[in-house]
């Protein structure tokens, strides 16, 4: 399926359109601003600003969600740069280097690279994103009930693997969440489920109240615990640009960066964090000088802040094309898009092709807005790290508590939110991973129904793995993903076995 430049154009033209112009810039500010401030992320800022997109023009919501989403990944390395105290976990590999670089009076050119290397990888996935999205679309039509169903496995057990070294906590993660998605009257029986005698629970809990009440009622509650401890001396910003030879450093390593965080965007369950983690080591790796990394190396910046913004358009090819979150961001995102009336999947490009290519474009044009923006008005923006935690914080619950009312004025949502922002607190103390949670409470609903529509015409419920060759990929993959961080542990004690000793 080649690609059609008539609609492409259609789409830029679309997004040029003033309104649109606004909300893109509108979503990068508000990106940027939250991806600064430390323990919260786009995930919590998209939960927040649900609300305001209700009425929305549906190509004007999604184009604001995109905008807050790749705006915080510019943004979440300011405060590693300058604090040394990331704004979520994509930009963990800014601090690596972008701190040294700071304390070495080169904070103007760590924000500057960083800003850079988010364009052009930015602007790479995106054209990736252009090559790639249809043909997948294309392929997604081949998609049955049992292959969705798979899928949603695939997608969770690739979450749960990826809690490195808390896979029993990633599954009892995932558990809890798909129990939430059981609770209240199940739409083919009409058996009321979980809902222990309580009405409001007839038709279950909303999972943007579940995205909100974990995300952000339950960071700020976690912040709350260390609110009085010293949040680091500022640094100077200094000059705004670098070197050429700063530029000579950067150029392959953010070129090099780019595809492969955009590839690991597309994967379900991984992200920004794990695409900047991975081009960070992929880089020290292959540089001829390694020893430099961890002092203020600027490719050591630069790799993994191209690999971040790349992954973060990567991770909506999945969620357009079949309706599967490719992080937890999307997932939040994915939650609205629904509520807005957009159904992803890949009828979409069929049906809605300005709409798509609405958004696609946008995405060239915010990034552009955003490199500007983290360039010229990197002294301003970094005064709201000033902002008091004991003001920042009260300011963010009251948004929540407003945005949940508002989604069915009901007082006993505030009970809900609160027992699930204790949740996320517990859950953040005792390091269990909350993407499971919250993907499942998306996906739990449309697996059950998938799984039950897929063994009507199966002889048994382990005969879908045979349905078609795509179930019996998604199967392998689903135990590869399982099983490989085993595998992979059990050949590097074997390797440290045979060492001379």
């Amino acid at each position: 399926m080649g690609v059609d430049f008539d609609v492409i154009l259609e789409g830029l033209m679309t997004a040029l359109e003033p309104m649109n112009l606004f909300w893109i810039a509108l979503g990068g500010f508000l990106g940027t601003v939250v991806g600064m401030l430390p323990g919260l992320g786009p995930a919590t800022a998209i939960a927040l600003l649900i609300p305001i997109t209700f009425g929305m023009d549906p190509v004007s919501a999604l184009v604001l969600m995109a905008a807050i989403y790749y705006g915080a990944m510019y943004g979440g390395s300011r405060s590693s740069i300058l604090l040394n105290t990331p704004g979520d976990g994509s930009a963990i590999a800014a601090t690596f280097d972008g701190y040294p670089m700071a304390q070495k009076g080169q904070a103007g050119q760590a924000l500057a690279i960083s800003a850079i290397a988010s364009l052009i990888g930015g602007l790479i996935a995106v054209v990736g994103f252009i090559m790639l999205a249809k043909p997948l679309a294309s392929f997604a039509l081949r998609f049955g009930p049992a292959e969705y169903f798979l899928l949603m496995i695939f997608t969770l057990s690739a979450i749960v693997a990826l809690s490195k070294g808390a896979m029993v906590k990633g599954f009892i993660s995932m558990t809890i969440g798909l129990l939430i998605s059981t609770m209240g009257i199940d739409l083919q029986s009409g058996v009321h489920r979980f809902t222990f005698h309580l009405p409001e629970l007839s038709e279950g809990i909303d999972f943007l109240i579940v995205i909100i009440g974990i995300y952000a009622v339950g960071e700020v509650m976690f912040n709350y615990i260390g609110i009085d401890k010293p949040r680091g001396k500022k640094k100077e910003v200094g000059k705004i640009w670098i070197t050429k030879d700063q530029w000579k450093r950067s150029k392959w390593p953010i070129i090099r960066s780019a595809p492969l965080g955009f590839l690991i965007g597309v994967l379900p369950g991984a992200g920004g964090a794990i695409a900047s983690m991975i081009s960070y080591t992929t880089e020290r790796q292959i540089s001829k000088k390694p020893e430099e990394f961890g002092k203020g190396a600027i490719e050591g910046l630069a790799a993994p802040e191209s690999s971040n913004n790349a992954a973060s358009v990567g991770a909506f090819i999945p969620l357009l094309t079949m309706g599967i979150p490719g992080s937890g961001t999307t997932a939040v995102i994915l939650g609205a898009v629904v509520m807005l009336g957009i159904k992803p999947g890949p009828l979409l490009f069929e049906n809605d092709p300005e709409l798509v290519w609405t958004f696609i474009n946008s995405m060239f044009i915010g990034n552009i807005f955003l490199v500007i923006l983290n360039i010229l008005l990197v002294g301003l923006l970094v005064k709201i790290l000033d902002t008091p935690a004991k003001i920042l914080y009260p300011l963010i619950l009251v948004l929540a508590f407003i945005g949940t009312y508002t989604l069915s004025y009901s007082p006993i949502d505030f009970t809900f939110l609160l027992i699930f922002g204790l949740l996320g607190l517990a859950m953040k103390l005792l390091s269990f991973p909350i993407a499971p949670l919250i993907l499942a409470v998306i996906v739990g609903s449309d697996m059950e129904q998938n799984f039950r529509k897929s063994i009507v015409g199966a002889d048994s419920a382990l005969s879908i793995i045979t349905m078609s060759p795509i179930t019996i990929v998604l199967t392998l993959l689903t135990l590869l993903s399982l099983f490989y961080p085993m595998i992979l542990g059990w050949f590097k004690k074997r390797k440290l076995n045979n060492l001379p000793k």
